[in-house]
């Protein structure tokens, strides 16, 4: 009975890490939850494209920032938003 317990524990702390690392990081950083596509399939495209996002800020180890200021420091610098995709310049 008590190890059922402490799985239970662990399953449901398990579930909070993943809602505090990858939920409340979208909500912070992209204000997902204000988001209000409802037609077709945008509201699901839209989110699959703030994750590839969030995962790229994430690799980026190169500005000293929270995943925020890095993805407004992207909109903002077209190098930094290049590096951040991987694209390279044409020779």
């Amino acid at each position: 009975m008590r190890a059922e317990a402490q799985r239970m524990g662990q399953i449901v702390r398990g579930h909070w890490s993943i809602e505090n690392n990858l939920h409340w990081c979208l909500d912070i950083a992209f204000g997902e939850d204000q988001a209000r596509m409802r037609e077709g399939n945008s509201a699901e495209n839209f989110s699959i494209l703030r994750r590839i996002t969030l995962n790229l800020l994430r690799q980026d180890k190169t500005a000293k920032a929270g995943v925020k200021n890095r993805r407004l420091l992207a909109g903002w610098n077209a190098e930094y938003r290049e590096r951040i995709l991987g694209i390279q310049a044409l020779a």
